[in-house]
């Protein structure tokens, strides 16, 4: 026997049909191509809103907004401003009903995220809070985290061993590239779990909501570009020790050196700063 639906749990008060509703009307079954899971749960697309912070200042990018759920959220919430980048043509009658009730607060985008310059949408300070598409969700994230000076905030949604790899420590298990160059940029901190059952359909894992704040200046200096490629080379090979996994990279003894390193390291016991050292020991060796 299935669970009793909870319509008003569904159903904001801002006059538009429940979202079951909608995507009946509107014929939105989720289609697994395009990574989607709608989410219903109206005390969760509300908490995600909240945690975007000062929303009614500058702009909210959301991606693949589906049939609204999060985006009626936002608004409702006072978002000033969202722009919704959506791929799926069978949404552009959804979100133009909810722009209809929000009349110059929404504007919709119909194309895919990763080809789209979303640092220049909107007026700063930019927020992109959004349930991502698993499928395209860390590709999206490091395409950002390139322009991290331009966003004020991501709020995102993932699966739940992304957000532990970007949150992961020195040491750990799921420390790697993607926890380096995150936190190289931005502090990191996870949220709240959300349920498989929250969705239609459910995904087969939990998901995480991430609070991810762009940092001033990034946490040491260095290049992204060298930073990628010395951390590809020492995670690439993350049971070697330094002086074995960086050998790609030019003399990885006296780069180790000049970072102030032990070259019978691990990668995953390097700290953030460390892989910065080592980034600028490469640079000036000219071994990129």
């Amino acid at each position: 026997m299935s669970d009793p639906i909870d319509v008003a749990a569904e159903t904001p008060g801002d006059g538009l049909p429940p979202l079951r509703e909608v995507i009946a009307t509107h014929g939105l079954d989720a289609r697994r191509s395009l990574g989607q899971n709608f989410l219903f749960d109206l005390n969760l697309t509300g908490r995600i809103a909240r945690a975007g912070g000062e929303i009614d200042q500058g702009t909210v990018i959301e991606i693949g907004p589906g049939p609204g759920g999060l985006t009626r959220a936002l608004l409702g919430a006072g978002a000033r401003r969202v722009i919704a980048i959506e791929r799926d043509s069978r949404c552009r009658g959804v979100l133009a009903e909810i722009a209809a009730v929000w009349p110059s607060r929404l504007e919709t985008i119909e194309g895919d995220a990763l080809d789209i310059d979303v640092a220049a949408l909107g007026e700063a300070p930019r927020r992109v809070i959004a349930n991502l598409p698993y499928n395209v969700a860390t590709p999206l994230l490091i395409g950002w985290l390139r322009h991290a000076s331009a966003f004020e905030r991501f709020v995102l949604m993932f699966q739940k061993e992304v957000v532990d790899r970007l949150a992961a420590r020195p040491g750990t298990k799921d420390y790697g590239r993607l926890s380096v160059i995150t936190q190289w940029l931005c502090e990191v901190r996870p949220l709240f779990d959300v349920n498989p059952r929250a969705f239609t359909p459910p995904p087969k894992v939990v998901s995480t909501v991430v609070r991810i704040d762009p940092r001033p200046q990034p946490l040491a200096p260095a290049r992204m570009e060298t930073l990628e490629r010395v951390t590809a080379a020492a995670f690439g090979q993350r049971r070697k020790m330094l002086r074995a996994s960086l050998k790609a990279l030019g003399d990885a003894e006296a780069l180790c050196a000049a970072a102030g390193l032990d070259p019978t390291a691990r990668a995953e016991t390097i700290p953030v700063e460390g892989f910065a050292a080592l980034a600028r020991a490469v640079d000036a060796a000219g071994s990129v």
